[in-house]
């Protein structure tokens, strides 16, 4: 049997605690460093007036298996931090599709036959796009973007407008004229070709420190490991069989590290390794995407049409009903994503814009209290065609790479993040047995 490990893990976002409770589920010393107060990277907490605020409003869907069996194993309250509803997709005012609560594939075929807002021609031929993705095992003969995919397959303007292009950028994070097809495929056969429950949307309940991040800490912890919050690493030396790492004044070895970070910080650790120069540049060529969270409390009790409610035109993508979803009476979160116009707005500007934009479309508004605006100006890589991506296992000894932007098939999710975490902690607890 190989020597004790010890690990590092630089990053507590879901990727970094991922791979730390996996390692400490199999009794594996870990300690996590993560530079913020709170545990959850780029879908964590942030209080405001006493409120507990998302920095970005995440969608999970029954399709994160990886994301939902943590959360269930470190949760206690798992039951009630996330609510289960069948697919549903609201365009306010133009088109609404959901599944009934039947077997799969007959609970899609249902909701695609059932749309409300599209012509019957517009919705068979949405059927037989899926369908004809499905006789192709969902595996494009080449890469190329989204929105060259959907003219290939004949998609009506309509259907673009209000579903796919929507799609598109809830789950990439990137415009369709850029986004990977392969990449939205991949999640297309994952999300509506597998079992009923994984096309079902999850929205959470709680804030998404307290969802996985922080019950991923106290588990750690249970099981022995240590998470220093608040605690910067500084740098990174490897000497021998160790990597050393410094916090400040302080200088602790490691036997193995897991380097968790965003990709645009990690550039700054691999550049005193050479033999991960290869790698280093190729997350240099990455581009990327913002997300806007813009947070709206009102005086009074507001219900939104749906806890979750989309625009397929204006500036504002998505609403989530907090009052409805997590019992925060009269707030509202509204979410732009990927590139846009918005990001030359002030943040004063941008909340009044979504101020008029909610008052023009749904009406009848209380008093508003106060207003708070979130900018993750590099939120996701951008996930275009034929992208190279960095594995996690590197030319280094010992040295792995976990997140969302790491090698996979799936673009810069909360799943693809968690699933990074658990093969770093899989190949070191592999080589410990």
């Amino acid at each position: 049997m190989a020597a004790a490990s010890t690990v590092a893990v630089i990053g507590g976002g879901y990727a970094g605690m991922a791979a730390a409770v996996t390692l400490a589920a199999q009794n594996i010393a870990v300690t996590v460093f993560e530079a913020g107060k709170q545990p959850g990277g780029r879908a964590r907490r942030v209080e405001h007036r006493d409120t507990a605020l998302d920095n970005g409003l995440h969608i999970l869907s029954g399709a994160y298996s990886e994301t939902l069996r943590l959360i269930r194993a470190v949760n206690p309250r798992h039951d009630t931090a996330l609510l289960r509803v069948p697919l549903a997709w609201h365009m306010h005012g133009e088109f609404d599709l959901v599944a009934p609560r039947l077997p799969a594939p007959l609970h899609l075929l249902a909701a695609l036959l059932g749309a409300r807002g599209a012509c019957c021609g517009e919705r068979l031929q949405l059927v037989r796009f899926l369908a004809t993705l499905k006789h192709q095992s969902y595996r494009l003969a080449a890469d190329c973007s989204v929105e060259q995919l959907l003219t290939e397959h004949r998609q009506s303007e309509f259907m673009r407008r209000v579903f796919w292009r929507p799609l598109c950028v809830a789950a990439l994070n990137t415009p369709p004229a850029i986004a990977s097809a392969q990449i939205f495929v991949n999640v297309l056969r994952d999300t509506m070709n597998a079992s009923r429950a994984a096309s079902d949307l999850l929205l959470a309940r709680v804030d998404l420190s307290a969802l996985f991040p922080e019950p991923a800490v106290a588990y750690v912890q249970e099981h022995g490991g240590k998470v220093e919050l608040g605690t910067r690493v500084t740098a990174i030396s490897a000497g021998g069989s160790a990597f050393e790492v410094a916090t400040g004044n302080d200088r602790t070895s490691f036997s193995h590290l897991i380097c968790a970070l965003p990709p645009h910080q990690v550039g700054a650790f691999l550049d005193g390794f050479p033999v991960l120069s290869d790698i280093a540049a190729m997350i240099a060529q990455f581009d990327y995407q913002p997300i806007y969270s813009v947070w709206l409390q009102f005086a009074a009790p507001l219900t939104l049409p749906a806890p979750m409610l989309g625009f397929a035109d204006g500036p504002l993508h998505w609403l989530f009903d907090r009052g409805a979803l997590c019992g925060q009476t009269g707030l509202i979160g509204a979410v732009i994503s990927a590139e846009g116009a918005h990001q030359d707005m002030s943040q004063d500007e941008l909340g009044a814009l979504a101020h008029a934009e909610i008052s023009r479309r749904i009406g009848g508004l209380p008093a508003l209290q106060w207003l708070r605006v979130i900018a993750e100006k590099r939120a996701t890589f951008a996930c275009t065609p034929n992208l190279r991506r960095p594995p996690n296992v590197t030319p280094l000894q010992n040295f792995y790479l976990a997140g969302d932007y790491t090698a996979g098939d799936y673009p810069a999710t909360i799943e693809s993040a968690v699933r990074s975490g658990i093969a770093c902690a899989a190949h070191i607890a592999t080589r410990q047995a």
